[in-house]
């Protein structure tokens, strides 16, 4: 009987008839590159997260490369080595036929593979708890201000200045532009890679179109702070403006803005805010992409009575009409700009001429600001490098006197010029204030009156109005003097006669009982 031939274990004989294992698939220049890689950049990881977790200050590109580029570099050193073992395991079978290793048996009774066992399942539930740790840190990031605003400077930066200029500025960006639920976080980031891609490659529009169409309902964003039901009564406005004249004479107009609002649990609608679905509900049609133009405007009020408003000069045909896109208006409508504001060169002069950052004194300063900031620049440096000579020459010239007198008035004053364009306009990206409709008000764009305009007729001739005192009342005006942030009033006379009010408190007699 012939012998049986032994089987193969994947060593080799010695000389000496003894056996010495083959080295293991592992042991290739692919495997061991890929392990230092994952183990240099697990080191980086852990460091980058250390420095998150203890809240030390870093630049916005941390985040993205501690939390997403880091580990998918990781995760590429990982796949290196069963690859590298791969290719290994094939070059040993074309070069030594026989001369590789088995594949691998587990065997928990031997005390090393037990021991192996125990080192990759705590290696491997380390791994998923920071790859869990850091999956949520990178989702967390992503909704981060800085994610949105900074990583792309080039692109957001006229958009991220003003938001930080902007009464929301504590309010991160997702909360307006994403909002709650995993829809909506789905659809950003679908077309956030789109946007990724345009500012990777510079395919991006300059400047970034307003998202004026995809955008959540307000109910499901603004009024989860902002609840027009519960705005009522008016509001004071002092509005200071600076005449175009050496003098810089000052106009400082009162208003009370009839804000309304109130529900019929709460008293009467009135006011701005009546248009705000809260009694009725106001639709219209827009014929241009940022709704500046609007042609039809229906009203249901609470009854369900509908009255349909079209303009004298509107060009839709009954089936055009019929056919168009019909919006409901909410806050956004009006509110379009509430983060991202781009204010106008002569009121962002006056503003900083009423906190005294611009000298009044000197002559023509608002009309020269205002007309330095107006000029069209290719740059930014450019810019602000002409403005520091313009006003130098201008009042050097034309105010020789104030030239020597008010030398440190002088710079002050061109310093916050410079200030102001480098906060409202951006020449890289094309933007400045009459890049995008501010709708609230009507003294740069139409506004209010893209409906009241006094031209919207309904059928039976009813007219939307085009009153002043529909929206505000003037309370005063005041021409020359000081203006002042203090607001003047009568003297308050209490109803029922209670002696000298200097020596007696509200709270002695208004205890909420009566």
């Amino acid at each position: 009987m012939a012998e049986q031939e032994p089987e193969k274990t994947g060593e080799k004989d010695t000389p000496a008839g003894g056996r010495i294992p083959i080295p293991g698939l592992y042991r290739n220049w692919i495997s061991w590159a890929g392990t230092a890689i994952a183990l240099v950049v697990l080191a980086n990881i852990l460091f980058l997260l250390l420095l998150d977790l203890f809240g030390v200050k870093t630049n916005p590109y941390v985040g993205i490369i501690a939390y997403m580029i880091l580990p998918a570099v990781m995760i590429l050193g990982l796949l290196l080595i069963p690859i590298g073992m791969v290719i290994e395991r094939w070059r040993r079978r074309k070069l030594l036929p026989g001369q590789y290793p088995p594949y691998p048996r587990i065997d928990l009774n031997s005390p090393r593979q037990r021991s192996a066992f125990v080192f990759f399942l705590t290696g491997g539930l380390f791994f998923l708890f920071l790859s869990a740790l850091g999956s949520y840190r990178a989702y967390e990031y992503t909704e981060t201000t800085q994610f949105c605003g900074q990583l792309c400077h080039v692109v957001m930066n006229p958009e991220f200045t003003a938001y930080q200029a902007s009464p929301h500025a504590r309010v991160p960006c997702v909360s307006c532009h994403v909002g709650p639920g995993a829809g909506w976080y789905v659809r950003s980031k679908l077309s956030g890679a789109r946007q990724l891609y345009a500012a990777a490659f510079n395919k991006f529009p300059r400047p970034i179109p307003t998202p004026v169409h995809n955008l959540r309902p307000a109910r499901e964003t603004c009024e989860q702070c902002h609840w027009p039901e519960r705005f009522y009564g008016g509001q004071l406005k002092v509005i200071t403006h600076y005449a175009n004249d050496e003098k810089n004479t000052p106009l400082q107009v009162r208003l009370l803005i009839k804000t309304g609002g109130g529900s019929p649990t709460t008293g009467i609608v009135a006011g701005i805010h009546w248009h705000m679905n809260i009694a009725n509900e106001v639709t219209y049609v827009a014929t241009d992409e940022q709704r500046q133009t609007i042609p039809w405007v229906r009203i249901k009020d609470r009854q369900g009575r509908v009255t349909e408003y079209t303009a004298k000069d509107a060009k839709l045909t009954p089936a055009q009409l019929a056919a168009a896109d019909k919006r409901t208006m909410d806050c956004v409508d009006c509110h379009n700009r509430p983060s991202h504001v781009y204010v106008p060169p002569d009121r962002s002069v006056e503003e900083a001429m009423f906190a005294q950052h611009i000298d009044v004194t000197l002559p023509a300063i608002k009309q020269n600001a205002v007309e330095v900031l107006s000029q069209a620049y290719t740059s930014t440096p450019e810019a602000l490098e002409k403005i520091a000579t313009t006003l130098d020459r201008t009042y050097l010239t034309k105010y020789p006197e104030a030239y020597k007198q008010k030398q440190e008035s002088l710079r002050q004053a061109i310093t916050e010029v410079q200030r102001i364009f480098q906060t409202t306009i951006f020449p890289e990206m094309k933007v400045d204030w009459r890049t995008h409709p501010n709708n609230i008000g009507h003294m740069y764009f139409a506004g209010c009156f893209r409906c009241h305009d006094g031209n919207h007729v309904s059928p039976e001739g009813r007219v939307i109005s085009k009153d002043c005192e529909s929206c505000h009342t003037f309370v005063s005006e005041q021409a020359g003097g000081t203006p002042s942030s203090a607001i003047s009033g009568v003297q308050f006379k209490h109803p029922v006669d209670i002696g000298d009010m200097k020596d007696v408190s509200c709270t002695d007699c208004h205890g909420g009982t009566q």
